[in-house]
């Protein structure tokens, strides 16, 4: 502790090391810059016109962060009768935020310095409150509590500056609800003008993207004239060309290819999808075509990132359309989980991945980018997409989505199959060297005895056993397969523990599957080691994870709050931060009995306030009193007898 001898408290340790590990550089007391020091010469929080300093100081690009630490949690903020951060002597005296928007106002009267986020801090490491506010020259704005510096980091301030401050929408945030909205008229065309059904449109909007992606080798929409020929038909045209990029893309095996081309015949054997209407001028097929090539093709083409725009498409068309989504047990994974999964098990270029629900393939995706992002040569590149990724789909047209959305980004040698994963040995899926398991197994399917063997657990268990020894599995599942109600499934708990090591569990956000129903969480495990029995597990309440439900554009990101919780979730995970309240992560030994949730180990380590217990003796007074009034004082008599 040597090292932090001029630091006053504990906490203000713990507050450097938060801008540490953000990579914010701070002075602490005070400021080598001339500009500052001459700004904070009169700006004794005390009101006395002598010279006063916050706890630190950082500069961060264009931005200034002044930041002010109390130890009691009851020093956070103290507001007038207004409402607003009170600036009396008192106030800015006593009180982190409002001693920081003190400091923060008395530099802008001086220094160049425009856009400043002034914290207070108050608590202890374990249990605090980090508070930041905007000060500019026009206006105060508190912003929401975090618990890392992440955002005001130099890579995430600026974005956080516009979003959380101005109000504005990152570019992402706006590509994606244009996307969402594109592809729910997209739904209204297919419904309209092909008369699909909910499993035939996103089969048929994937067998045109196929086809778009040929524009360079020959396709283009002006072949598409409505002929009425066999053979030539807009529908036999498109196919012609979705069959080349299959070629082109090299997807192996032919059965595969195959297995994908029967679920694409419906543009060419489906009439009113090749005759030209009146109202359009052309076949829907083309407008289809069009439309795509228009407003969708080029952004899922172009796009870097992991998410999954063509499952993007198929959750739209499924949630719009009231299909058979919540029947049959497919729920979509948000692109913020899939990537979410990676971190948790530390994915590297050298794993092996196996989704054996692979749905439209999001975790495949998003663990396929992470691996070539850090891969280190082309080689290396090639080598993953071919030889490191596998997934199996029970259901033919998920299949064939999943395996269009793959060559969409660049990889048609992914190990896909159409096939029972429950029906596969352990010892058969050991052999393609998995080291990563990523699953969101179908959901409710275990109704009687008959069906037990499809309850989640079981697909767990059998992920477990496929995967090579050391290796790491996530899944997202309901938290009713985390408590274990039934007989079957306390066995399967016991028989996971006896061959293989519980993490940790983290309870999700409620509308995580927004829509859906689903109360969601994560679990990890170590496969093939046994669980020891002095094992802590972390269990982690991630209810808030700065995701929320917006009208018209169901779960969206707040990016002012999720970057903060998700790297709070991630210290807390590998261990980075040993001061966690309880109310978050819990670290506790298991037995299969135990529902292996958070709630279940929970417990609350904050001792109460000196105002608790006061209320507490004044509420038992009161109730005393009361039962006096009532005739019953004899029952307080007859405790104080039998303890005497």
């Amino acid at each position: 502790m040597a090292m932090y001898n001029k630091y006053e408290s504990n906490f203000d340790i713990y507050i450097h090391d938060l801008l540490k590990e953000a990579g914010i550089e701070s002075e602490y007391q005070h400021t080598d810059t001339a500009q500052l020091n001459e700004a904070l010469n009169t700006a004794s929080k005390s009101q006395t016109g002598k010279n006063g300093m916050p706890d630190f100081i950082a500069v961060v690009d264009e931005y200034l962060l002044v930041i002010e630490d109390k130890a009691d949690r009851d020093k956070l903020c103290l507001k007038d009768s207004n409402g607003e951060i009170s600036q009396t002597i008192e106030a800015t005296r006593d009180y982190a935020v409002n001693g920081a928007v003190w400091y923060a106002r008395k530099i802008l009267e001086h220094v160049s310095f425009r856009k400043i986020f002034a914290f207070g801090n108050a608590g202890d490491s374990k249990h605090h409150t980090l508070k930041p506010v905007f000060v500019g020259e026009e206006c105060v704005k508190e912003l929401a509590e975090v618990e890392t510096f992440e955002n005001f980091s130099h890579s995430n301030i600026d974005s956080y500056y516009h979003h959380a401050v101005l109000g504005e929408e990152s570019p992402e945030e706006l590509q994606l609800d244009e996307l969402i909205t594109k592809a729910k008229t997209l739904h209204e065309h297919l419904r309209n003008y092909g008369k699909l059904g909910d499993t035939e449109k996103p089969l048929v909007v994937s067998a045109i993207l196929l086809a778009l992606s040929e524009r360079k080798h020959g396709f283009s929409l002006d072949l598409l004239k409505g002929d009425t020929v066999e053979g030539n038909t807009d529908g036999d045209l498109l196919y012609r060309y979705l069959v080349n990029s299959m070629t082109r893309a090299k997807v192996r095996p032919e059965v595969k290819r195959d297995k994908v081309l029967n679920q694409f015949t419906i543009i060419k054997d489906r009439p009113v999808l090749n005759t030209i209407r009146s109202d359009l001028k052309m076949t829907p097929l083309k407008f289809f075509a069009d439309y795509l090539n228009r407003e969708i093709y080029n952004a899922i083409e172009l796009n870097n990132s992991s998410e999954d725009y063509l499952g993007r498409f198929y959750g739209e068309f499924v949630r719009y359309s009231g299909g058979d989504g919540q029947t049959l047990g497919v729920v979509l994974t948000p692109s913020h989980i899939t990537e979410l999964f990676c971190d948790l098990v530390n994915l590297k270029p050298d794993d092996v991945i196996f989704d054996p629900c692979c749905g439209t393939g999001g975790f495949l995706i998003a663990g396929m980018h992470r691996m070539l992002n850090e891969a280190e040569s082309e080689s290396q590149r090639r080598h993953i997409r071919e030889h490191q990724i596998f997934g199996t789909e029970i259901r033919n047209d998920m299949f064939a989505i999943a395996t269009t959305n793959m060559i969409l980004r660049g990889d048609g040698q992914s190990n896909l199959t159409c096939e029972d994963f429950l029906a596969k040995t352990p010892d058969e899926l050991q052999l393609q060297g998995i080291t990563v398991g990523f699953m969101n197994p179908p959901y409710s399917q275990a109704k009687n005895k008959a069906t037990q063997n499809l309850s989640e657990l079981n697909f767990i268990y059998h992920l477990l056993e496929s995967v090579l020894e050391g290796g790491r599995v996530a899944v997202i599942v309901p938290v009713s397969a985390m408590i274990g109600k039934t007989k079957d499934d306390k066995q399967l708990k016991a028989d996971i523990l006896n061959h293989h090591t519980l993490e940790g569990v983290i309870s999700l956000n409620r509308q995580t599957f927004y829509g859906i129903g689903t109360v969601p969480c994560i679990a990890v495990f170590t496969a093939g080691v046994p669980h020891e029995s002095e094992k802590l597990v972390k269990f982690i309440n991630f209810e808030d994870d700065g995701y929320e439900v917006k009208m018209h554009r169901g779960l969206v990101e707040d990016e002012s709050r999720s970057k903060d919780r998700r790297q709070y979730l991630l210290d807390c995970w590998r261990g980075e931060r040993k001061d966690y309240p309880s109310r978050f992560m819990v670290e506790s030994t298991v037995e299969a009995s135990d529902e292996w949730l958070h709630s279940f180990y929970y417990y609350n380590d904050e001792l109460p306030a000196e105002e608790n217990f006061v209320e507490s003796v004044a509420d038992y007074l009161t109730f005393e009193a009361n039962m006096i009034f009532h005739g019953r004082g004899y029952l307080f008599e007859g405790k104080k007898e039998e303890c005497g």
